[in-house]
């Protein structure tokens, strides 16, 4: 099945057309959308600017990861739920559109990058917990994911302009 396929048979899906059909459940579900993604953002946010000695300069990297990462989990997953919801209810438009395309590959960037930190710096995190600034691996890991998270919403806003 080619891609173009399997977008208009995931349109075709009675949920998909349900939220394509109605005036309120787009909207109700893009609210959610935001709202975890805004706590996607600002948990990844605390711990990148900790990982760039900007921020939360008091408390050491892995109190502070063990804070956020339960919440970065669980909003990530609610952002990916209703985000594919959303996909869904207009599947060929929006995988047509270079906003989501970028988002995605920058999603998947962002992924990569937390993979490559965590079998990098973060193995050794306990030598370094609480030293101002941290190593440069973990430097440039947490610039990294503030510019990727950045971007992920910018092509996500733009998405929502077409």
């Amino acid at each position: 099945m080619a891609f173009q396929e399997l977008f208009e048979a995931i349109e075709a899906l009675p949920f998909a057309s349900a939220i394509a059909e109605s005036t309120w459940m787009f909207p109700a579900i893009e609210v959610i959308h935001v709202l975890a993604l805004v706590m996607v953002l600002g948990t990844i946010a605390m711990v990148d600017l900790r990982l760039l000695g900007l921020a939360r300069r008091d408390m050491g990297v892995l109190t502070l990861t063990r804070e956020t990462l339960t919440w970065t989990w669980a909003c990530f997953v609610v952002a990916a739920i209703t985000g594919g919801l959303m996909f869904a209810s207009a599947a060929v438009r929006y995988s047509g559109l270079f906003p989501f395309q970028a988002k995605m590959v920058l999603l998947a960037l962002a992924g990569l990058n937390m993979a490559w930190f965590h079998s990098t710096a973060y193995r050794s995190v306990d030598q370094w917990d609480r030293q101002l600034p941290p190593p440069a691996p973990a430097r440039i890991a947490g610039a990294l994911s503030l510019s990727l998270w950045t971007s992920i919403i910018i092509a996500g806003r733009w998405i929502g302009f077409l």
